[in-house]
């Protein structure tokens, strides 16, 4: 335990010596991101006791509010042709994020003002729609700010030697990731203060305390803008710099624009995308039963071209790595999740409440935080086969105690322990040892990403792959809503009047979480199987 101590604590000064202040503009823009579970739990809550959603809805839900994601490419390559703009796109998504909160923040304080003018469901939608197009318009600009952050010139206008470079920019990388999850642990200290005596709470109460989460919540956007305020003092004082040693403001400021001028763009990569959006908002639209299955096919068809025009650029051997870490990669990240109805289920079952939750999160972010730390040297050092694999079977295993308590586990170990290892033990210790999968799982795909990247094709490499591998999460949204189908979960639902119109049932809650855990382990692995049965390798 000292020696991983030890370790840790040189990892972080380490991190801490090589820090620099340009990049606090882009950490900002990464800790709104992380922030962003500010409303999580809340929300959670809110659907449940307020809105008649069921699972395979907001299932259905999760895969359009995804989409954006899958848009990256386009949105990056908007990013660069009019990268001297960038403010621009950091400030519509802050607008779009804000107006996604203050919808909500509407809804919880002023619900019946807000039905007088369109249903709540529709106001729900509008603004569970709203917030992830905010948030990819300004992940896309933060990523090319973390470029921008790394100085190529000493202050004496000297340039910087590619070591430092190269230390640099993982520094910054790095620092990107602990911003995020730093957010994340920000989130989960305010629930926890915030919900500390819900259960004390009148209904009246308990409304305004979510109303003025969603109010705070507005701290998002606000950090996000404020990054670019920093970037722009920053700025100046280099340009100040620049004149002092003799340059003039234009020659000073053309050491900030991008080295190889102005990117041109891509007609093809704007006109598909711009069919693809047209194609979207029009099936979604019809409400057209397979709507979000053509859609997803046709994102498929179209990053699968330009991932085919990408390889043509590669080495024989390179693209067979390229084909079997692309297939692996996105058969684990696609692996169905069990949906809206096991929190419910958490919620009326095992009686969790928020003050709960927000443990539950505090617990998660903080041993993800360590985990990135203490697993990256197995990141580094084993290929993405080894790493999918082994997190495939533990993932696997940590799952069971979720599967038990469904089947009544929890109630035989209180039993025979006193009550010590109940339902809330349980959950504590399986998000402890489960916690760090989620970002260590991340990290493979993004050294693969960066790795593989040919030279002089990098930042459109690293769009199309970063597409790629988000429509993989979209493909697991279709997957939770087809398991919603066939194992439905009800939470209790009442009318205004108090009658009950919808009566809670978990009964199929066991066979869900069964077939996710099954398959879950069975897809990764048939993955990695079938690469090395084609003799593809593995970044």
């Amino acid at each position: 335990m000292n020696t991983v101590s030890r370790w840790m604590d040189e990892n972080v000064r380490s991190l801490s010596r090589d820090m620099r202040w340009s990049y606090l503009p882009p950490l900002m823009v990464y800790m709104a991101a992380g922030v962003q579970g500010l409303t999580g739990i809340v929300g959670t809550f809110f659907v449940k006791e307020h809105l008649g959603l069921p699972a395979e809805f907001l299932a259905a839900l999760a895969f359009w509010a995804g989409l954006p994601w899958a848009l990256k490419m386009p949105i990056g390559h908007l990013v660069d042709i009019f990268w001297r703009y960038k403010a621009g796109f950091i400030l519509l998504g802050a607008t779009l994020i804000s107006a996604s909160l203050l919808i909500m923040a509407g809804l919880v304080g002023q619900r019946d003002a807000m039905a007088s003018v369109w249903s709540v469901n529709a106001w729900f939608v509008l603004a569970a729609l709203l917030s992830p197009v905010g948030y990819v318009l300004q992940d896309a600009t933060a990523d090319a700010m973390t470029v921008e952050a790394v100085p190529k010139c000493k202050p004496d206008g000297t340039p910087v030697d590619a070591a430092s470079l190269k230390r640099m920019h993982t520094t910054m990388q790095t620092l990107g990731r602990v911003a995020i999850v730093g957010g994340t642990i920000l989130v989960a200290l305010i629930n926890l203060g915030m919900f500390a005596d819900v259960q004390t709470l009148s209904a009246a109460e308990k409304t305004l305390t979510y109303r003025n989460l969603y109010l705070m919540a507005l701290i998002i956007p606000l950090l996000s803008v404020m990054g670019l305020v920093v970037a722009r003092v920053q700025q100046n004082a280099q340009v100040k710099q620049h004149m002092a040693r003799g340059l003039s403001r234009a020659q000073a400021m053309a050491l900030f624009q991008p080295e190889d001028g102005d990117t041109k763009p891509n007609a093809v990569l704007l006109g598909g995308s711009l069919v693809f959006v047209t194609l979207t908002i029009g099936l979604g639209l019809s409400g057209w039963r397979f709507s979000q299955e053509l859609i997803f096919v046709s994102s498929m068809l179209i990053i699968g071209a330009l991932m085919a025009r990408l390889m043509r650029e590669l080495e024989p051997a390179a693209r067979h790595t390229l084909l079997g870490t692309a297939l692996v990669i996105f058969m684990f990240r696609a692996v169905p999740g069990t949906g809206a109805g096991m929190s419910w289920w958490m919620i009326d079952q095992l009686g969790f409440d928020q003050p709960f939750f927000s443990v539950l999160s505090l617990i998660g972010s903080t041993l993800a935080l360590a985990g990135m730390f203490v697993f990256r040297r197995f990141m580094t050092d084993r290929s993405i086969f080894y790493v999918v694999g082994s997190l495939t079977v533990l993932g696997t295993l940590l799952s069971l105690p979720t599967l038990g308590m469904s089947l009544g586990l929890h109630e035989w170990t209180a039993a025979h322990t006193g009550g010590v290892v109940d339902a809330r033990f349980i959950a504590i210790v399986d998000t402890a040892l489960e916690s760090p999968l989620g970002q260590i799982s991340m990290i493979p795909m993004l050294v693969w990403i960066a790795n593989s990247a040919p030279p002089h094709l990098k930042a459109t490499y690293f769009a199309v792959m970063a597409s790629f591998t988000n429509l993989a999460l979209s493909a697991a949204q279709l997957g939770t809503k087809y398991l919603n189908q066939i194992f439905t979960l009800t939470r209790q639902v009442r009318d205004a009047a108090g009658s009950v119109t919808v009566p809670a049932n978990y009964a199929d809650l066991s066979g869900l979480l069964l077939s996710t855990l099954l398959i879950g382990l069975l897809m990764p692995l048939a993955a990695i199987a079938f690469a090395r049965w084609r003799g593809w390798g593995s970044a």
